[in-house]
């Protein structure tokens, strides 16, 4: 898995801007062939698949993180410290 660890603070993206810009890149190293896995918003306090870190109350690791890890996710794309994290296969 590759991860991208992105510093965006000063640009103001919003979790739209965040997944735009991910997504552009995933298609770039990934190919046409890209799939969105996972993703977490932490100022709306979303994520997607819903529910996944009900397990891991109280854990470091967000659910959707674990969950992309432990599916084969290609590409990992974190923003600002954990604020946007989105995955792709």
């Amino acid at each position: 898995m590759k991860t991208l660890y992105l510093d965006t603070r000063e640009l103001g993206f919003d979790f739209n801007a965040a997944l735009k810009l991910a997504s552009t890149v995933a298609q770039q190293q990934l190919g046409d062939d890209t799939m969105l896995l996972s993703w977490y918003d932490r100022e709306r306090d979303l994520e997607s698949p819903a529910g996944v870190s009900e397990c891991h109350e109280g854990c470091a690791t967000k659910g959707s993180w674990d969950y992309a890890k432990n599916r084969g996710t290609r590409l990992a794309v974190e923003f600002d410290a954990g604020r946007v994290l989105v995955s792709f296969l």
